[in-house]
């Protein structure tokens, strides 16, 4: 009889490493085919019409043209933003080809880990789990629902730090909607600047029309840069910032539910709305439908 606690102890001691294990795996950074392949669409539809129109690519490859502009953009930038947020929009524009965040179903997977853990052996078993979690937003509530914090003041906390969050990320996101207004009109600025170049060469016609060819060069590059890179930039890091402040919700309704006590299935249940696109339900073998008997003949009357 005494051998069968301490087997059971054992077991469910196996049981409560997987949360820490899901825990501890890092989701990894996946490389967004949709920003890579649509820049490279971009740049191919333009080069490529300008080489059916009998142009070449030397037309449009000046070195000054793309100095003023990159110059002048990026000046204009930095004049107007903090240099705290211009920091930050910096190292956000990796997310723009790379997508970071961790698919909902894996954090589904992870919550539930906890979820049944404390069910099974109470809620202040998941106080060292909740030390081991990577990611600072999960580990930050589910330590505040093991030191027994009120569910509601939870709440508060969770939803202020998400909207500080979410307003830190739109402000350097921002910052790209800046530099794609500021952009066109520096490469207007570099075209005028070639035209006047051009005012000084009036006697020569061939010259002439080659500056002005040039001239426009900076304009092509200004409006490029800001309708290719930046705009779309900007708007692609908005679309991760929902996408990060849903994954947190997910997070925070994860943690409310364990606290309060819930099926581990109800709450998955609960969680899967989350899912964008959720997998399409399997159909078990044994719930396939039989075809159906054949009706047994009516008994003769005697």
């Amino acid at each position: 009889m005494a051998d069968t606690p301490k087997a059971e102890q054992t077991g469910a001691a196996s049981k409560t490493v997987k949360p820490t294990d899901a825990a501890k795996k890092n989701p990894g950074s996946r490389p967004d085919i949709a920003t890579v392949g649509g820049i490279a669409l971009a740049l191919g539809g333009i080069v490529g019409g300008l080489l059916m129109e009998g142009g070449k690519i030397k037309d449009i490859s000046q070195i000054t043209a793309a100095f003023i502009v990159l110059g002048g953009t990026f000046g204009a930038v930095m004049v107007s933003t903090p240099l705290r947020v211009l920091k930050g929009a910096i190292l956000r524009l990796a997310h723009v080809v790379i997508d970071k965040s961790q698919p909902a179903d894996a954090v589904i997977e992870e919550v539930i880990g906890y979820a049944t853990k404390a069910r099974k052996n109470g809620l202040v078993s998941l106080e060292g789990d909740a030390m081991d979690i990577q990611d600072p937003f999960l580990r930050k509530a589910l330590t505040l629902a093991v030191d027994g914090t009120d569910l509601q003041e939870i709440r508060n906390m969770m939803n202020l730090e998400m909207e500080i969050m979410e307003s830190r990320a739109i402000a350097e996101a921002k910052v790209f909607e800046a530099a794609g207004g500021y952009s066109p009109t520096i490469g207007i600025i570099g075209a005028v600047m070639g035209l006047i170049q051009v005012m000084k060469n009036l006697a020569n016609i061939e010259e002439v029309g080659h500056g002005i060819a040039v001239a426009f060069v900076a304009t092509v590059y200004g409006v490029g840069l800001a309708n290719i890179l930046l705009l779309p930039a900007a708007t692609k890091i908005k679309a991760r910032i929902e996408r990060e402040t849903e994954l947190k919700e997910l997070k925070l309704e994860g943690v409310v539910a364990i606290v309060e006590g819930l099926n581990p299935k109800l709450i998955r249940s609960k969680l899967e709305a989350y899912i964008h696109d959720p997998a399409p339900a399997k159909e078990k073998p044994n719930e396939k439908k039989s075809p159906a008997a054949p009706q047994a003949a009516p008994a003769a009357k005697t």
